[in-house]
């Protein structure tokens, strides 16, 4: 097994959807959770090399990632976005940086918006 292989199922296994994103806003990877999301549930084709805001039908998302995006691209902590209501689940986006510390996109996460 490759070390791509282990990372790819790595991500698969993560219970939420995890997309991964390049700094001109197109989806480079998306693990299974994501593809269902994406492809079965909100009915959009295969969003791989598509532009991120295509999957987003909100009137202000561009501007909030967009938004989230630059503060990441200047080193900020990872962002939170909002919680998706319909999902309960709480969005997050995250830099991916290369080894000199250089942005190379950012990757959303959702985990479930549970209370104690």
């Amino acid at each position: 097994m490759t070390e791509a292989e282990i990372h790819s199922l790595l991500l698969d296994a993560h219970p939420h959807p995890i997309v991964f994103v390049d700094k001109d806003y197109i989806i480079r990877y998306m693990n299974k959770k994501a593809k269902f999301w994406y492809n079965q549930e909100r009915g959009y084709p295969n969003m791989i090399g598509k532009v991120l805001f295509e999957g987003h039908n909100e009137a202000r998302s561009e501007e909030v990632i967009k938004k989230h995006a630059e503060a990441l691209k200047n080193h900020a902590a990872e962002q939170f976005l909002y919680v998706h209501k319909g999902l309960n689940m709480r969005l997050y986006m995250t830099a991916v940086r290369n080894d000199k510390g250089e942005f190379l996109g950012f990757f959303e996460r959702f985990e479930g918006n549970h209370t104690l």
